[in-house]
């Protein structure tokens, strides 16, 4: 995924869209229905009277009208499910919901059926089948009918899930853990390594952007091919995710020439209203931080799904505390990438949770607990940022928390954990 070309992801983010696949499945159910015409001439003529006149416009009238009402009735649930995912959970999340699979199908199944049997009807009445060509429509009927009959099946089962907070978090968790493993397989996108401390070199250009938004994706090997061009390098200010306007640089271009093309530079970058999911593992961690905090808001009173949430926090970033058997090698040698803080992915998902849950016992505890999974697992990555969030989730309980017990229960914990302020500052 990071090192995707602008153009296969721009298609990839088409294919998405509920219209491309209802639209692909239409083309082929008016190919289908067309094709009984083509191929008529090699039906046995034996065979025509098999199928009754009336037979295949009876079923095509019936599949016409039931495929309409069906498709009605599913939309209307599928806006019930997006309108579920935007209050429940978080808006952010509302995308993810919208590119489900299941829910895309079904439909492009129903309107593709639907437009199959008008086709259907049409040529029937216009007499372009003939009695050879009922036969290889009423198979092809047949067929039809079938897939809608196993489409029903998996729809009313997909319809228990869809837009409910269970669901709609597990799929933040799955888009979150993708990008992190890709970023956890490749930590500079191909890129070389630029670590803290490493400055560019004094004679720099500002590559400022032209259009404000979000960066959404980076096209690595079409900045390499530009730069090589100009026997540059372009160390990279901002990543996927980061909200850029005119008024920063995303990058600091070396080149000889004293102004380089940096339209082309720039192409490579797209720059959209709202973050991906594809190339920003941070994105992730912060959608799930918005369904902890919402669930922990006085209106909505439920530390049951902001629990659920830091185990799935506590999974995510095991993946980014995976030791690396070896260094990822250079793809992109003329372009520099800063690596991702391990303190940035946890601000963006302990710090709403310890703000918002900071008067619940069980909230706190429970965030304690994953720190110190994440600790155990890999000291080296987590140790400095789990001891600066126990002494933060401390300060807020003794600001909020109204019960004096669960404050004393929540320092006893402290205490006699392996996390101790005290002990780790020794």
């Amino acid at each position: 995924m990071f090192t995707m070309s602008k153009w296969h992801w721009l298609f990839s983010q088409l294919t998405r869209k509920l219209w491309f696949r209802a639209c692909l499945f239409a083309l082929l159910a008016v190919i289908s229905a067309l094709v009984s015409i083509v191929v008529k001439p090699f039906i046995p003529s034996g065979i025509g009277g098999v199928v009754g006149a009336d037979a295949v416009d009876k079923i095509l009238n019936i599949l016409a009208s039931s495929m309409l009402a069906v498709t009605t009735f599913s939309l209307s649930i599928m806006v019930s499910a997006y309108s579920s995912a935007t209050t429940s959970v978080t808006p952010r999340a509302t995308r993810l919901v919208m590119e489900d699979s299941t829910t895309q199908n079904v439909l492009a199944t129903f309107i593709g059926s639907f437009l199959f049997s008008l086709v259907g009807i049409v040529a029937l009445s216009m007499g372009a089948y003939g009695q050879r060509g009922r036969v290889v429509l009423f198979v092809v009927t047949l067929l039809v009918i079938a897939l809608i009959v196993i489409t029903l099946l998996r729809w009313i089962q997909h319809l228990s899930l869809l837009g409910r907070v269970g669901e709609t978090t597990s799929r933040v968790e799955e888009a979150a853990r993708n990008a992190l493993e890709n970023r956890v397989n490749i930590p500079y996108m191909g890129g070389k390594a630029w670590l803290p401390g490493l400055q560019p070199p004094a004679e720099v250009m500002a590559l400022y952007p032209t259009d404000i938004g979000y960066i959404q994706h980076i096209d690595m090997q079409m900045l390499d091919d530009r730069l090589q061009e100009i026997e540059g390098e372009l160390y990279l200010t901002c990543q996927a995710g980061a909200f850029v306007h005119p008024g920063h640089p995303v990058g600091w271009i070396v080149a000889p020439t004293p102004n380089p093309d940096t339209a082309a530079l720039l192409a490579a970058i797209t720059i959209g209203a709202e973050r991906s999911f594809d190339q920003d593992p941070r994105f992730g961690l912060a959608v799930l931080a918005e369904i902890a905090s919402r669930a922990l808001s006085p209106a909505v009173n439920d530390p049951g799904t902001a629990i659920d949430v830091i185990g799935r926090a506590v999974r995510l970033l095991a993946v980014w505390g995976r030791n690396k058997p070896e260094p990822d090698a250079v793809i992109y040698h003329n372009v520099w990438v800063k690596p991702i803080m391990t303190a940035d992915l946890l601000d963006d998902i302990v710090n709403p949770i310890a703000r918002d849950g900071a008067g619940l016992i069980e909230v706190q505890l429970r965030l304690l607990k994953g720190l110190q999974a994440l600790d155990r697992m890999n000291t080296a990555v987590f140790a400095e940022d789990v001891r600066r969030y126990v002494a933060i989730i401390q300060h807020l309980a003794e600001q909020q928390m109204v019960s004096q017990q669960d404050l004393e229960r929540l320092n006893v914990w402290i205490r006699q954990s392996d996390l101790n302020i005290i002990e780790a500052s020794q």
